[in-house]
């Protein structure tokens, strides 16, 4: 498992942004145990933050039954329920709230936190304090993939953007059969590879943003070096796309992340590279259209979990190293060999 000091670390980098003081000196005086605990830390010192700043506000569409007019009468709908003999009518405006979505998604997190059972008791008493500091209703905000997929696609950013990961996270630990004493269980987001998988990939993506000058970082859309006697053929093929690309004037680093509990497999009592990473890795440097005075090279990068693997071949005329990171010990020494890894 992760140590969740890293783990903190990972998911700052993952989600664009720095770890802040505050949460690593709370887990230095009383460490946590669960992911749990360091996700509900995060998002208290996260509402804290926003609390401090205050909430954006946006207008929210309204529809009242009213007295005096206001905004754009519903007629329609005024005259089939008989409104308008009593003085009344249907009125639909925006008014200028901190009701938004985001902002009820957070106080409903907020409020399942502080009775999460597996919480110590004084975070719980914490969460709840902040929670009543927050000047918003839970509202009907159902939380789920609809919920998740539509806040994004509003495409927030900065402290929006960090608290609807947390959120989101939280809810995707939930699991749906509550205890005996009527409180949600969460799960251990460690054990979910799928998931952990694209952490570690943003997570390396987005330290080499981050932590060094020399190359553009990003991810790259591959085009195949094919023809086909059909030229809509060729939109059969799958699409290849690089987790990460680091690039300089002389030098392409095409860096591919796998979370594996290993980097070999037993084959015929003997331990070899997984071979479909390996294939994988090498239809990228081989379709890469060549560049004058650019070395390409390809790496191939997981965490060490059961043994520690440093490998370099040179496959197709390109440089291609099979490498573990050690995510167990200290984050300076973590940092220190992602840099060393394309120095």
């Amino acid at each position: 498992m992760i140590p969740l000091a890293t783990l903190y670390y990972m998911l700052c980098y993952a989600w664009n942004r720095l770890p802040e003081p505050a949460v690593l000196q709370a887990s230095e005086a009383s460490p946590f145990h669960r992911p749990l605990e360091l996700l509900a830390q995060v998002l208290l010192h996260a509402t804290r933050r926003l609390l401090r700043t205050g909430l954006p506000r946006a207008f929210v569409p309204h529809e009242e039954t009213l007295t005096s007019l206001r905004g754009r009468v519903e007629l329609a709908a005024s005259l089939s329920r008989g409104l308008l003999p009593q003085g009344q009518a249907i009125c639909a405006f925006d008014e200028l709230s901190a009701e938004l979505p985001l902002h009820q998604l957070l106080a409903q997190t907020l409020t399942t936190l502080a009775q999460a059972a597996g919480l110590p008791a004084a975070l719980r008493r914490e969460l709840s304090l902040v929670r009543r500091r927050l000047p918003v209703s839970s509202g009907n905000v159902r939380p789920g993939p609809p919920l998740f997929r539509e806040l994004r696609r509003q495409r927030p950013g900065g402290e929006a953007a960090f608290i609807l990961h947390l959120c989101e996270l939280v809810w995707h630990l939930a699991l749906p059969t509550p205890t005996s004493t009527g409180r949600g269980r969460f799960a251990d987001f460690r054990r979910d590879e799928a998931l952990m998988a694209r952490i570690f990939e943003q997570f390396v993506r987005n330290f080499y943003r981050r932590e060094q000058r020399r190359y553009r970082v990003y991810a790259e859309t591959i085009a195949w070096q094919a023809e086909a006697a059909e030229g809509h053929d060729l939109s059969l093929l799958p699409t290849m796309l690089t987790d990460t690309t680091l690039e300089a004037a002389d030098r392409k680093i095409i860096l591919d992340t796998k979370y594996y509990n290993a980097a070999l497999r037993p084959r015929y009592d003997r331990q070899r590279l997984i071979a479909p990473h390996l294939y994988q890795l090498y239809a990228y440097l081989q379709n890469q259209p060549p560049a004058p005075e650019q070395r390409l090279e390809g790496i191939l990068l997981y965490p060490a979990a059961t043994q520690a693997v440093d490998v370099q071949y040179t496959l197709g005329g390109h440089p291609v190293r099979v490498v573990t990171l050690d995510l167990h010990q200290p984050w300076s020494g973590i940092a220190a060999a992602l840099l060393a890894l394309v120095a």
